[in-house]
């Protein structure tokens, strides 16, 4: 079994069900491959070992539970996602020693499935990155070339995954965070409706946007973690209360006659590179060979996405990280001898410069005179890119591009924010219609040999279908292999 690590979730839950292997068994090996390969890829802030060696030998003790869809299997969650008596940080100095008193509701769902937490996966801070270059702890690197980032926010999670450290992994997403890592680390992430999932005890950087989801090796996977999470949420206002299908039942498709696959010029023109078009082009190739029939779509304010974005993300974190002033709980600066003093240096010093610069654009945009030319103006904006998407969707089933413009690049290569900003210009626009999106890997790039990622979009709550497509091509594309590490 010294290639467990190499197995999909679903045939480690199996052979764990079974009673092949034990859970025992499975998460020293998980926990061997991550002292085997942290040195290099740095993907976890907290290793919970002795707490998952200790949940394992309890379930080994009871026995496999058919009830029980996750039982046995090790995950990591994203340190920004609360969990009883494990610290959680949000990657952020400010939350570095902040550990608390109850799990989020999606972490608590997985728990009641039977998963094991062996780690709390690195982060931008608070979520607000592309690469993971600004979590307040370390880089963390793409297990397929360690010289380059692994996408971000989720940059840990999909690392921790690539790597074969765990079987599947949560990650966030508001404007990308999800689907940027899974493209660039060669996994499937996935970014529900808006409200599908829970946001109950998601420590929120964007509040309209942020949405739970899975980051796995397979469809199939991702499809079963998200029937797991999905669902109604008495503890979460913005939970929506809608019937949850079953996601694994529409798996296994034979062709794909009778889907419409819609290709926005917007997402397939400039600034794309070569290698990424033609990955994507040939995976869109093999959907027509399925039987799907291709139809050119228009998104035109794709691009007021990037400004509409950050004008409301941006608002919202200044309004969502107010409550970190040192007063209540995290960091607080004890030299200050005035109340005005120790909130500003408790801040200066918890929160990085990324965090800050969006603290302080979101409150100018909020600002007294600004308020109607900036944030009113982009949320008139984010109701007519929403109606894009419904025009769009009359004439197709679902939306299929490029996740990002590029493969994983080079760790300092995008030092201006502005660059940064750029990479989200195919994946903010999910976030701000709240629509489900996700990313399927689909080869590499034939220069940079670095994972490619197709994006498939649908209409609010058409998850089902997009899964069900999604692992139809992915059973007709070369399988990625595990990085060498």
């Amino acid at each position: 079994m010294s290639e467990l690590h190499t197995k999909t979730l679903s045939e480690i839950a199996a052979l764990l069900q079974a009673g092949d292997v034990k859970v025992v068994e499975v998460v020293e090996h998980c926990l061997a491959r991550i002292e085997a390969t942290e040195p290099k890829v740095r993907a976890l802030i907290t290793v919970m070992g002795d707490e998952a060696l200790k949940q394992a030998e309890a379930l080994d003790a009871a026995g496999p539970d058919p009830s029980k869809p996750l039982w046995g299997v090790p995950m990591v969650l994203k340190d920004l996602l609360t969990t009883k008596g494990v610290r959680t940080t949000c990657g952020s100095r400010i939350l570095e020693n902040f550990v608390p008193f109850y799990d989020a509701t999606a972490v608590a769902r997985l728990k009641e499935a039977g998963a094991v937490f062996i780690g709390k996966a690195n982060m931008d801070e608070f979520a607000m990155g592309s690469s993971t270059e600004n979590s307040a702890f370390f880089m963390t690197a793409n297990p397929w070339d360690v010289e380059r980032v692994p996408g971000g926010s989720s940059g840990g999670s999909g690392a921790t995954v690539a790597a074969g450290q765990c079987f599947g992994a949560l990650g966030t997403d508001t404007g990308g965070s999800i689907r940027t890592p899974s493209s660039f680390c060669g996994i499937v992430g996935l970014k529900p409706t808006y409200g599908r999932i829970s946001r109950f005890g998601l420590i929120a950087y964007g509040s309209s946007l942020d949405q739970i989801g899975p980051m796995t090796r397979s469809v199939e996977d991702a499809a079963r973690l998200l029937q797991v999470m999905a669902g109604h949420d008495p503890k979460d206002s913005t939970s929506v209360d809608v019937e949850v299908p079953d996601y694994l039942a529409a798996l296994g498709r034979e062709d794909l006659k009778g889907v419409r696959i819609g290709l926005p010029e917007e997402y397939w023109g400039e600034g794309l590179d070569a290698e990424v078009k033609e990955a994507c082009r040939a995976a869109v190739a093999e959907m027509e060979k399925l039987g799907a029939v291709t139809v050119p779509v228009k998104l035109a304010l794709t691009e007021y996405a990037i400004a509409t974005y950050y004008i409301i993300a941006m608002a919202e974190a200044s309004s969502n990280l107010s409550r970190f002033d040192g007063v209540r709980f995290g960091y607080r600066n004890k030299k200050a001898e005035e109340l005005i003093d120790m909130y500003t240096a408790s801040r200066t010093e918890g929160f990085g410069d990324e965090v800050q610069r969006r603290i302080i654009m979101g409150t100018y945009v909020l600002s007294s005179g600004y308020y109607d030319a900036y944030y009113n103006k982009a949320a008139k904006v984010r109701r007519l890119l929403r109606q894009d998407f419904d025009k769009a969707f009359e004439q197709c089933d679902l939306i299929a591009g490029p996740v990002c413009p590029t493969t994983a690049f080079v760790t300092g290569d995008k030092a201006d924010p502005l660059q940064m900003y750029l990479m989200d210009i195919f994946t903010i626009s999910a976030n701000l219609a709240g629509i489900p999106a996700m990313s399927l890997p689909v080869g590499l790039g034939r220069d940079s040999h670095m994972p490619v990622g197709l994006q498939l979009m649908g209409p609010a709550f058409s998850e089902q279908a997009m899964l069900s497509v999604a692992e139809r091509l992915e059973r007709v594309l070369p399988p990625l292999s595990m990085p060498e590490l």
